[in-house]
């Protein structure tokens, strides 16, 4: 029931439409049971001179008052030909009119669940959407708001379409003889518990084709993004095995729910079949006896079909409907998924000139502490630098200044005030970061230089791509800025997409300028020019660059150097060279292997010339 209201809370807006809708279609139900009646009457008395009586023709005994053609004449076989033309057309374009309406309620239905989940997918924190992989997202984003939208929009009404439906033709067929329920009441007990034994299963079996797809959307969309390492280690046979696998396996899942449908549709058939035996039996017996007309037996044998037909058709809806329940039990789950980092909406808190202050500021993630005791402050306009060994904690402590993790212990303020109460926009909005892991949208260079301000100022664009220094590399390309750099800017190198990151930062222009290490791809002078670009760009506001290369962080008012979560060694560059601690060392050794480089270099081209 839980499931069932999730997918109300949004059919209630479409509901006026979709009450109009099964009402048209109660409507051309109903005109379409009359039909048999119509069939009745024009073999009774239109091709057999059968005796009127007052029950004759039920609702339609007025076509037999002589008004409209006697018994067995021309007349009154046309009379009956307009009505049951009549009730055909309406009932067409009754049905046509409902069907129109429930795509209608579909789509809207549809759209308002992707936007409700891609919504709270942007709302989740890191750590959260972690616990899904790409194939379960795209799973839930796409094939399960499809197959939800399909119970509301079409099963559901189908459900009462398909009780209306039984509950009159069963009233119809009493009006003419009971004898012909005795039928239906004996086999409704075997359809029962058919129905009951496969629902269980289907359910099974669709979750199993739920996953299955799943994985295959997974292996998929990873070779899509991996294409370089794959073929660069030459292992593509190797990936079409695993994809041949999962493909295998999303194939078996599904040959399942063939077998098992087809099962479900024998065991269903063979009881229509039985019920239209026993019928005839009945209605010959009842001629032969005198005590019904031909023309009734066949009125009534259609409408034992009827609920035969119905009641297997309902049945076979109960069983699809188990894939889309599947579906919404999966997308109530994700839609009740509580982020990590829950947003505040209450202050509206700014700051143009932000001054951040860290106090004993700790982070436990699985019972591992990541981060232990930070103390900084960070005054607007200072410049800090952080190293250390991988893993120290650089890049975590970077997160939680903008609350992609919270702290565990201490607190993070900024001019005063405790980071979580900005609201994310506001608190974010302060920072221009450039990540580690490099992204690019498949687009334009220039619409992901400018993703933070999407009203494109092609001189804005220009001028940050000529601060990362990336303007050269980008005026070489045959479309320059309007080059598409391919999903995930597979079409560009390492350090280009670096240099495009960078832009966007720089074209963001805020307060806090963040670089996590985005600058590992780039050669020693392109950086140099790169970091001096940015300490005069941002010689106002605050820098903070974490790095492998010590190089990078000389310039910086404040030096951090961190290991296993714990700042061991701070100072400015001279400071930290004069207490000759890890920081002296690792710098002295990397200068070392840096002169080394360039002498080998050096000794590689004069050893090219003397080859000349």
């Amino acid at each position: 029931m839980e499931t069932l209201r999730l997918g109300y809370k949004y059919f209630r807006k479409s509901m006026p439409i979709a009450i109009i809708a099964e009402v048209l279609s109660l409507i051309g139900i109903y005109a379409e049971l009359l039909l048999p009646l119509l069939a009745g009457m024009l073999i009774d008395f239109v091709i057999q001179k059968g005796e009127v009586t007052n029950e004759s023709g039920g609702m339609f005994h007025f076509l037999l008052s002589g008004k409209y053609g006697e018994v067995h004449s021309v007349q009154l076989f046309f009379s009956i030909a307009v009505i049951y033309i009549i009730l055909l057309i309406l009932r067409v374009v009754l049905i046509y009119a409902r069907d129109l309406m429930q795509e209608r309620v579909g789509l809207k239905l549809e759209t308002d669940l992707r936007y409700s989940t891609y919504r709270k997918l942007m709302a989740l924190d890191s750590e959260t959407i972690a616990n899904y992989n790409s194939g379960e997202l795209l799973q839930i984003l796409n094939n399960d708001t499809i197959m939800f939208k399909e119970l509301f929009a079409h099963r559901i009404p189908y459900l009462w379409d398909a009780i209306f439906m039984l509950v009159v033709t069963l009233i119809l067929i009493s009006t003419i003889n009971l004898s012909f329920l005795i039928i239906p009441l004996i086999l409704m007990p075997f359809l029962v518990k058919a129905v009951l034994d496969f629902k269980k299963q289907a359910r099974l079996n669709f979750k199993e084709i739920r996953q299955r797809s799943a994985e295959m959307n997974l292996t998929t969309q990873e070779n899509i993004a991996a294409v370089r390492i794959v073929r660069s280690f030459t292992n593509e046979e190797l990936e079409k095995e695993k994809f041949d696998q999962s493909n295998m396996n999303f194939s078996d899942a599904r040959l399942k729910q063939v077998w098992l449908s087809s099962k479900f549709d024998l065991t269903f058939n063979t009881i229509k079949q039985i019920a239209y035996i026993g019928t005839i039996i009945i209605g010959a017996v009842l001629v032969v006896k005198g005590y019904m007309t031909v023309g009734y037996v066949l009125t009534s044998s259609t409408y034992v079909m009827r609920i035969m037909h119905n009641i297997t058709g309902l049945n076979n809806h109960i069983f699809n409907m188990q894939q889309m329940m599947i579906a919404g039990i999966e997308l109530k789950k994700f839609m009740e998924k509580e982020s990590h980092v829950p947003d505040n909406k209450a202050l509206n808190l700014h700051c143009d000139t932000p001054n951040i202050e860290l106090k004993n500021v700790s982070l436990q993630i699985d019972g591992q502490e990541i981060l232990k005791d930070i103390n900084l402050s960070i005054p607007y306009g200072k410049k800090i630098g952080i190293v250390g060994e991988t893993g120290s904690g650089k890049s975590v402590l970077l997160k939680t200044l903008v609350r992609i993790r919270d702290i565990t212990g201490g607190s993070i303020s900024i001019d005063g005030h405790d980071i979580k109460d900005f609201d994310l926009e506001s608190l974010r909005n302060m920072y221009s970061y450039v990540f580690q892991d490099v992204f690019l949208f498949s687009n334009t260079i220039e619409s992901n230089i400018a993703f933070s301000r999407p009203d494109i100022d092609e001189r804005m664009v220009t001028k940050a791509a000529t601060h990362a220094q990336a303007d050269k590399f980008i005026d070489a390309l045959a479309d320059r800025y309007k080059t598409i750099v391919g999903e995930r800017g597979l079409g560009i190198s390492g350090g280009q997409k670096q240099r495009v990151s960078i832009a966007r930062a720089f074209h963001k222009n805020a307060p806090i300028f963040v670089l996590d290490d985005s600058t590992s791809a780039l050669d020693v002078n392109t950086e140099r020019i790169l970091l001096q670009e940015i300490h005069n760009h941002f010689a106002e506001k605050t820098v903070i660059i974490t790095a492998h290369r010590f190089s990078s962080v000389v310039d910086c008012d404040e030096i951090l150097y961190m290991k296993d979560g714990e700042i061991v060694e701070r100072g400015n560059f001279k400071e930290l060279m004069e207490l000759g601690g890890s920081f002296a060392h690792v710098y002295n050794v990397q200068k070392e292997q840096h002169a080394s480089t360039i002498d080998y270099d050096n000794l590689t081209q004069v050893g090219g010339d003397q080859c000349g």
